[in-house]
């Protein structure tokens, strides 16, 4: 059976997914001394409710200049990798963009050098690195899975259905369901920006979730699956996916 959370983008978002019984929160962890601050919280409500945190980590400051990268954003992301382990999380949401249609040759290679060290950094604290999705169809995030034994994916099924005549969402489980970790489930109408994005409950958009649902049921996939909806979107939404799960 797949595992069912929320998306929790605040302390008051987690104490909601907390009361809704859901068995997992994912947070987001974005800048090191604002979670530092909101450690001792964080693991009160992780008490208070029975749940675990999965993680979501902070945009790229320029996903174009590596120089920028090396010195401001691995810094944060190892600093936020410890505040992980501190938090129990052993799973964590990361964007790293490098769409092969727009980003070189050179950049790319460069920043899958640097997600290696930052995947090596997460493994020593015990947290396992699921890079998401955004624009980029599978043959982008080939060459990564190749060079980086211990990096995983997080699917985002919404983002699938954005800059694509098909979901790509189905080209990623065929080709790639073996580095598959995570799932983030929301709705919309496709479309060609960021503000198309709409993150709809399931069904309220055209998102083929039969479809990719029944390929995931189909390879066997058994893990978490992160609702990327408003809070009182997520119950109808957990009912779409157990209806198809």
């Amino acid at each position: 059976m797949v595992i069912i959370g929320g998306r929790a983008h605040s302390i008051e978002h987690i104490n909601a997914i907390g009361k809704l019984g859901y068995p997992y929160a994912e947070v987001s962890l974005l800048d090191p001394a604002a979670v530092e601050s909101q450690l001792r919280v964080l693991l009160e409500l992780k008490q208070r409710y029975g749940i675990y945190y999965i993680a979501h980590y902070p945009n790229e400051d320029n996903p174009f200049d590596t120089s920028i990268l090396e010195k401001k954003f691995v810094p944060k992301m190892e600093r936020l990798f410890d505040l992980s382990q501190r938090l129990g999380i052993i799973k964590g949401t990361m964007h790293f963009w490098m769409d092969k249609r727009w980003a070189s040759s050179e950049l790319i290679t460069n920043k899958i050098e640097m997600l290696s060290r930052l995947v090596s950094y997460a493994k020593k604290k015990d947290v396992t690195i699921c890079l998401e999705n955004l624009s980029e169809r599978y043959s982008s995030f080939a060459d990564a899975f190749q060079a980086i034994d211990d990096l995983r994916m997080t699917l985002d099924i919404g983002h699938g259905q954005l800059l694509s005549s098909q979901n790509t969402a189905f080209d990623f489980i065929r080709k790639g369901y073996d580095r598959i970790a995570h799932l983030h489930v929301h709705d919309n109408f496709g479309g060609t920006s960021v503000k198309d994005d709409l993150h709809l409950a399931l069904g309220d958009g055209v998102v083929d979730y039969r479809g990719i649902f029944t390929l995931l049921k189909n390879k066997g996939y058994g893990s978490s699956v992160t609702m990327e909806v408003k809070l009182p979107d997520m119950p109808r939404t957990k009912k779409t996916i157990e209806q198809y799960f």
